[in-house]
């Protein structure tokens, strides 16, 4: 139980800073955040967005880049809120991990490796992973649910107990 209680910040921590990075470069290339040039805006639309996507996969078919810029933006838009509220966190945090991995492999080839390390790339990707490894995710959807589910299996667990107790003649549980 104690490995548990140490991981409850940092769980937060880690759900916090993925799920909003990734919110915020969807919102971004949505034009939520401003237009392009505006100050802390890095693309402003989708056009500016399929530009840059263009570059880093420059070694795709051109055919094929607003597809794959379309797939990435729906895993980041769906990863960032799955583990910012903590639902299906493992599962989330895995294909985050995985999607980092290939932006990361993307931008070496097609800018050299300096890119996705100057960008944290490998970072989101390694700690998407680390955080997939954690035993639980407090303050999140998951940790409710799952006390639910334990709580339900400890009520129905007393409740035959309790049976028991009122009914002496019903033979004994061995193992």
């Amino acid at each position: 139980m104690q490995l548990n209680q140490n991981f409850k910040l940092p769980s937060l921590y880690l759900r916090v800073a993925i799920g909003s990075a990734y919110l915020w470069e969807v919102a971004d290339r949505l034009g939520i955040l401003g237009a392009n040039g505006k100050p802390h805006v890095g693309w402003g639309d989708w056009k500016h967005f399929i530009t840059y996507a263009s570059q880093v996969m420059s070694f795709l078919p051109a055919s094929l880049i607003p597809a794959f810029a379309t797939l990435a933006t729906l895993g980041e838009a769906i990863f960032g809120f799955l583990i910012l509220i903590g639902l299906f966190t493992r599962m989330a945090a895995i294909g985050s991990s995985v999607l980092a991995f290939c932006f990361a492999i993307a931008m070496a080839l097609s800018f050299g490796i300096e890119s996705p390390l100057g960008y944290s790339v490998f970072t989101l990707s390694a700690a998407s992973l680390l955080l997939a490894t954690l035993p639980a995710y407090s303050w999140s959807i998951d940790s409710l649910l799952s006390n639910r589910k334990i709580n339900k299996h400890l009520n129905i667990y007393q409740d035959q107990n309790s049976i028991k107790n009122k009914l002496p003649f019903l033979p004994a549980k061995t193992n």
